[in-house]
């Protein structure tokens, strides 16, 4: 594999990392929202990162790389330390899971507009990210209002 190619694959890795870690963190948010409202905002979300997921997925392969499969480690960690406080604390506010959603997507948010800078990346590449990363910061100022409107 070329040196583009590699570069393509490792940016595209990490992204894959981070929108699993995004998917996973909806999907913890929905369990922990009370409002049927909020857990099926959420749980769409998910989903909607996992799609986002198989897409970048798909395009590692384009480039003869293997792709992520797994959400970071620290995405991991952050995962276990919200269940860790939801336990000890008997379960979360609708304010508290809204702004640990928030914290994600800001998160997400800069990682897409990172790789988004990177000229090195094939322009199909930067075409497809720049297509993410619209749905991705609808996403991030969607949750920014429902916060404001929770505060």
């Amino acid at each position: 594999m070329d040196a583009a190619n590699e570069r393509a694959v490792k940016v595209l890795n990490s992204l894959i990392e981070t929108t699993l870690d995004s998917a996973h963190g909806y999907e913890e948010a929905a369990q922990n929202a009370n409002s049927g409202q909020l857990k099926t905002l959420f749980s769409e979300r998910s989903r909607r990162r996992m799609d986002l997921t198989r897409q970048l997925q798909q395009e590692v392969r384009t480039f003869g790389g293997e792709p992520e499969t797994d959400q970071s480690i620290l995405g991991k960690a952050h995962n276990k330390f919200v269940d860790i406080k939801n336990a000890l604390t008997g379960g979360a506010s609708e304010a508290s899971v809204v702004d640990e959603v928030e914290r994600g997507e800001d998160f997400i948010k800069g990682k897409y507009e990172t790789a988004l800078q990177d000229e090195e990346l094939p322009s199909n590449v930067r075409q497809m990210l720049s297509q993410a990363y619209a749905s991705i910061r609808a996403d991030h100022d969607e949750i920014s209002l429902l916060k404001r409107s929770m505060h």
